[in-house]
C-alpha cells in the first residue's frame, strides 16, 4: 500500500478522533451521573453521596479539558487536510458544528465553574442546576455531532449547486436524516454504559484493596443497574440500527456480515477471513440462515453481498467485519456482567462480597471504550470509499497537499499525544485507584479485604 497523501490525511483524522471520542464518550455519561449523585444528595442528605460527587467531578473536569483540546485538533484537520469537503459541504455541516459550539460547548462552559468551585459560592440549589445544564450540554453535543455525522452517512434535504457545493433545502431532513434517531440513541447509550463500567472497575478497585466502604459501595451498585438495565438496551437500540444500514448502506452491511454472494437464507458467521482479493472468505464458522433473520428480520429474505457492488465501491470488508465482532462481542460482555451483578444483589449479601465478580468489574473498566471506537471504525470505514455517502468520494475531498507535509504533521501528533495524552490519562487512573476520602465508618469487610480500607490516612 502506498502512503500517499489520501491514506496518510486518513490515518490521521483516525488517530486523533479515536483519541478525542474517548472523552467525550465518558464525559456524557459522567456529567449525567454527577447530576444524579447530586440530586441523590439533596434528597437523602446522605454525605456519600456528595463524596462521591467531589470525587467524580475532578475526573470531569480532566477529561472534559483533554476532550476540547483533542476535539479542536480535529476541526483544524478539516482545513488543511480535507480542504475540498470543507469547501463542498461547509453550506451543511457548518451550520450544524455550529450550533454544537453555541448551543452546547458555551452552555458546559458557562456552568463548568460553578461545578467546580461554587459549593460556598452558591446555593445548593443552583450548583445542582449548573450540574444538571452541564450534563444537557453534553448531550446536546452528542445531538449535533451525531446529527452531522449521521447526515454524512446518509444525505438528504440538500441539493447540489452548479460550482458543486452542496446546500441545504430542507433542515428538518438535513438535522433528523433516517439513520439519526438510531445512531443518537447508540451513542448516548454507549457513552452511558462507558461510564458505568469505569465507575464500576473503579469501585471494585478500591474494594479489593481498601475494603467495601460505603462510597465504593455504592458506587458500585449504582454502576451495577446502570449496565443491567442499558447493555440489553443498547443491543435492542443496535439492532434497529444494523436494520437501516440495510436499506441505506447496503454495501457497509454486506462487510459487516461477510457476505459476498446475494442470496436467501444468509448464514450468520460467528468468525471468517474475509479476502478482498479472492472475493470469498478463506475460512468461516457460521450458523445457518441466521444471517437474514438478523439483518433483515426474516431467515428468508434476500440480502445483497458485496459482489453486487463494483470492487472500487467496496469498503474494506476485513477492518470493517472485525471491528463490528469487537463491539458486539463486548456488548455481550456487558449484558453478562450486568445479570451477574444483579444476581448477586439479588440472592446473596452483595457483590461487594465476590471476589470473582470484583475483578470482572475492574477487567471489564475499559471494554467501553474499546467498544465505542470499535463501533466508530465500523461506522466510518464502513461508509467508504464515500466521505459523504453517495454523494463525495473520500479521495476527491482531500487537500491538494504532498505526503511528505501529511506525515510530518501526523508524525508530530503522535509525540504530543503520546507524552500529553499519556499522562493524562496515568492522572486520571491513579486519582481513580486513590478514591474518594470519606470518615471512617464500621462496616463490613468482603472476605479477604485488608482492614481500616476508606479511611481518611489510611495506608497507601
Amino acid at each position: 500500500m502506498d502512503l500517499d497523501a489520501l491514506i496518510l490525511s486518513r490515518l490521521q483524522f483516525a488517530f486523533t478522533i479515536a483519541f478525542h471520542i474517548i472523552f467525550p464518550s465518558f464525559t456524557i455519561g459522567l456529567a449525567s451521573y454527577l447530576a444524579v449523585l447530586e440530586g441523590l444528595w439533596l434528597v437523602t442528605k446522605n454525605e456519600a453521596f456528595k463524596t462521591l460527587y467531589l470525587f467524580w467531578v475532578k475526573i470531569f473536569a480532566i477529561s472534559f479539558g483533554m476532550g476540547v483540546v483533542s476535539g479542536v485538533v480535529l476541526s483544524y484537520q478539516l482545513g488543511t487536510n480535507w480542504s475540498v469537503f470543507s469547501t463542498v459541504a461547509s453550506p451543511v455541516i457548518g451550520p450544524l458544528l455550529a450550533f454544537e459550539v453555541l448551543a452546547a460547548f458555551f452552555l458546559e462552559a458557562s456552568f463548568l465553574g460553578v461545578m467546580l468551585f461554587g459549593w460556598k459560592k452558591v446555593g445548593p440549589g443552583l450548583h445542582f442546576t449548573a450540574t444538571a445544564l452541564v450534563a444537557v450540554g453534553t448531550l446536546i453535543s452528542a445531538f449535533w455531532i451525531v446529527s452531522a455525522n449521521s447526515w454524512m452517512q446518509h444525505p438528504t434535504g440538500y441539493e447540489v449547486l452548479p460550482d458543486g457545493a452542496l446546500r441545504a433545502v430542507d433542515w428538518w431532513r438535513v438535522i433528523f436524516s433516517p439513520t439519526f434517531p438510531e445512531r443518537f440513541a447508540h451513542m448516548t447509550l454507549a457513552a452511558y454504559l462507558t461510564t458505568a463500567l469505569v465507575v464500576g472497575a473503579a469501585s471494585a478497585w478500591r474494594i479489593l484493596k481498601r475494603g467495601a466502604d460505603e462510597e465504593s459501595r455504592l458506587g458500585l451498585r449504582m454502576a451495577i443497574g446502570m449496565f443491567a438495565i442499558v447493555a440489553p438496551l443498547q443491543l435492542f437500540v443496535g439492532d434497529l440500527s444494523g436494520k437501516e444500514v440495510l436499506h441505506v448502506q447496503p454495501a457497509k452491511l454486506a462487510a459487516i456480515e461477510a457476505f459476498w454472494e446475494t442470496r436467501t437464507e444468509q448464514p450468520f458467521h460467528i468468525a471468517a477471513w474475509p479476502d478482498r482479493d479472492a472475493e470469498g472468505n478463506r475460512f468461516e464458522i457460521s450458523i445457518p440462515k441466521l444471517g437474514s433473520l438478523i439483518t433483515a428480520g426474516s431467515a428468508s429474505a434476500e440480502v445483497k453481498g458485496l459482489k453486487a457492488f463494483a470492487p472500487q465501491d467496496r469498503p474494506p470488508i476485513f477492518i470493517v467485519f472485525w471491528a463490528f465482532r469487537v463491539m458486539v462481542g463486548l456488548g455481550l460482555l456487558m449484558i453478562g456482567l450486568g445479570a451477574w451483578g444483579a444476581w448477586l444483589l439479588w440472592r446473596t449479601r452483595g457483590p461487594e462480597y465476590s471476589r470473582p465478580f470484583l475483578w470482572a468489574a475492574v477487567a471489564m473498566g475499559p471494554a467501553g471504550f474499546v467498544a465505542v471506537i470499535s463501533g466508530w471504525v465500523v461506522a466510518e470505514v464502513g461508509r467508504q470509499p464515500y466521505v459523504i455517502y453517495g454523494v463525495l468520494r473520500t479521495a476527491d475531498a482531500v487537500s491538494p497537499v504532498g505526503a511528505g507535509q501529511v506525515s510530518a504533521s501526523l508524525l508530530a501528533f503522535m509525540l504530543v499525544y503520546a507524552v500529553i495524552f499519556t499522562v493524562g490519562v496515568l492522572y486520571i487512573l491513579r486519582l481513580m485507584a486513590e478514591g474518594p476520602e470519606s470518615p471512617p465508618a464500621e462496616i463490613d469487610e468482603p472476605p479477604g479485604a485488608p482492614l481500616a480500607a476508606g479511611t481518611r490516612g489510611a495506608p497507601r
